[in-house]
């Protein structure tokens, strides 16, 4: 199994795979740079492109993920009535984050008919394991119906309004 093989078996390595594709890029643009110039601006140039460029497919990696999280959390919740608690759930299909997993309750209803909102306490829950105790972390959020679909209503890296601004 290679080295990435392995790291994409194992939980927690969202940093691994940022500062790897950071570090690839610069390897990858110097290597390029010294192969077209040896002119040391045009080289620095093309190493922060190739840099940047590595950059921006981390975070749009990471947006998707976030994103699909978010819908999961969003789906399970519009059928809930205020008070109602239900499982939520995410396996990613491309490991670069742990699977997720928790509970989700509607604390109220913000506004029904033409825009439908909910605002929402979610849980995001860890089992135990041999070094540490289960444990839950909790969050509010607000979620929207957009058509036949409950969408996430924060603007958080997940939301494409913001773009590549976070």
């Amino acid at each position: 199994m290679t080295g990435a093989a392995a790291c994409l078996s194992l939980t927690g390595c969202n940093h691994l795979y940022s500062e790897g594709a950071v570090a690839g890029a610069g390897i990858g643009g110097a290597a390029i740079a010294n192969s077209v110039t040896s002119n040391a601006p045009v080289a620095t140039g093309i190493g922060l492109g190739a840099v940047a460029a590595a950059k921006a497919g981390v975070q749009y990696s990471q947006r998707f993920i976030h994103t699909n999280t978010q819908d999961a959390i969003a789906s399970v919740t519009g059928p809930l009535a205020v008070g109602a608690v239900a499982p939520w759930n995410i396996v990613h299909s491309t490991p670069i984050e742990p699977d997720e997993k928790g509970r989700v309750t509607v604390s109220r209803v913000i506004s029904s008919g033409a825009l439908d909102c909910k605002e929402v306490v979610f849980s995001v829950d860890r089992d135990a394991t041999q070094d540490r105790p289960a444990d839950s972390a909790f969050y509010v959020a607000l979620v929207c119906r957009d058509g036949g679909k409950w969408k996430w209503a924060f603007a958080e890296p997940a939301t494409p309004r913001w773009g590549a601004l976070q």
